[in-house]
């Protein structure tokens, strides 16, 4: 399975078990503006799953086939540090 693909499956579960953790808060609002608490709800407990599922005890605890590489991060990281001091060396 490709990273791009496990990362996929993995932001699925988070959002479905934040909508799930909203869901009493949407079934209950009747309109627009009483929804918006429900879905606050289920984009803080999807952020935080992602965050929580970052983590590297979560990531041993989490089936193979779901786990994302650290390396791609860490290459990405460095990628970003390098275009910053190349964009700060040309402003100089």
């Amino acid at each position: 399975m490709s990273d791009a693909t496990r990362r996929t499956a993995r932001t699925l579960v988070q959002t479905l078990l934040g909508l799930a953790a909203a869901l009493p808060l949407l079934v209950d609002a009747a309109g627009v503006r009483d929804t918006t608490a429900g879905i606050g709800t289920a984009l803080a407990v999807a952020g935080a799953l992602t965050r929580l599922m970052a983590l590297p005890s979560v990531q041993r605890a989490t089936p193979e086939w779901l786990r994302t590489e650290a390396g791609v991060d860490a290459e990405l990281r460095a990628l970003a540090r390098e275009v910053r001091a190349a964009d700060t060396k040309d402003e100089h």
